[in-house]
């Protein structure tokens, strides 16, 4: 009986392609309250990858004791420059940017994983639940869609000063990447105290305000007033923010705050913007 060649005791080689793998990427300064409930969410991964910004409470520790990859990189440059290292560390064929304020659902871990399996090429977006000041917003209607899966091979990298944008590579034959939409919806824990949401205003009013004037919009406080009070009227009445109580109205109430002060910043502010813009 002849033996099969390479010897009767070598196994053959697998005829089956070596599954896709994942990288979720996480961006901290500053979250130990939040980043274990956030990497535990995510333990699947094959790889768990956290930026850091330069913390100085125990966000780094916790992420090396729960299995993550920990780079500090304490020179703030902007959200796509840290993008861009958590891109440069990354090694799976899929890559999801997961924020420290969010948690995956078992429903979600599962339609993720069941993407990576599936090897499609694309761009994902997806949609939160939300929760602020201790409840979730069960009735609030959140449309916002966010890119946050990616084809490794597709996404180049992160451009923009102030606000980041992907810039991702063409398919073999020349398309655009497919985006597609992840049905379900990934918990935002978006704000859990007034004194933390009024430290988290000025961030994001000057983030808004940069981005308007790199695009050449004026500011005023007319202009937002008539930002503000649309922006509550759409969240508070539209999206049905007002059946969530109290935490409804006030997370409606910040938002529309920001939208408010984005502009009268971008007027009385104007020129400075950028170098004012923090973590």
């Amino acid at each position: 009986m002849l033996e099969a060649a390479g010897g009767a005791d070598q196994a053959p080689p697998s005829s089956f392609p070596p599954e896709p793998t994942l990288t979720v990427a996480v961006l901290t300064h500053n979250e130990a309250q939040r980043i274990a409930a956030c990497l535990q969410s995510a333990s699947f991964a094959d790889q768990l990858l956290v930026v850091d910004s330069g913390s100085d409470d125990e966000t780094v520790a916790i992420a090396h004791r729960l299995g993550a990859e920990v780079y500090v990189h304490p020179d703030w440059q902007g959200f796509a420059v840290q993008r861009n290292r958590l891109l440069a560390h990354a090694r799976g064929d899929y890559i999801f940017f997961l924020d420290a304020d969010e948690v995956m659902t078992p429903a979600f871990a599962d339609e993720l994983r069941a993407i990576v399996r599936s090897g499609r090429q694309g761009v994902w977006t997806i949609r939160w639940r939300m929760v602020a000041f201790g409840r979730e917003l069960r009735w609030f209607r959140a449309q916002t869609h966010v890119e946050r899966l990616f084809t490794r091979a597709l996404l180049v990298g992160y451009s923009g000063a102030v606000h980041e944008q992907a810039e991702l590579r063409p398919l073999a034959d020349g398309s655009a990447p497919p985006r597609r939409h992840m049905r379900a919806r990934l918990l935002h824990y978006s704000r859990s105290t007034v004194r933390g949401s009024l430290q988290k205003l000025t961030q994001y009013v000057m983030l808004g305000a940069a981005k308007r004037e790199e695009a050449g919009r004026r500011g005023g406080v007319l202009r937002g007033l008539a930002s503000g009070s649309s922006m509550f009227l759409r969240l508070y009445v539209l999206q049905l923010g007002f059946l969530c109580g109290g935490a409804g109205f006030l997370y409606c109430l910040f938002v529309a705050l920001e939208a408010f002060f984005r502009y009268a910043a971008l007027h009385y502010d104007r020129g400075t913007l950028t170098q004012r813009v923090v973590r």
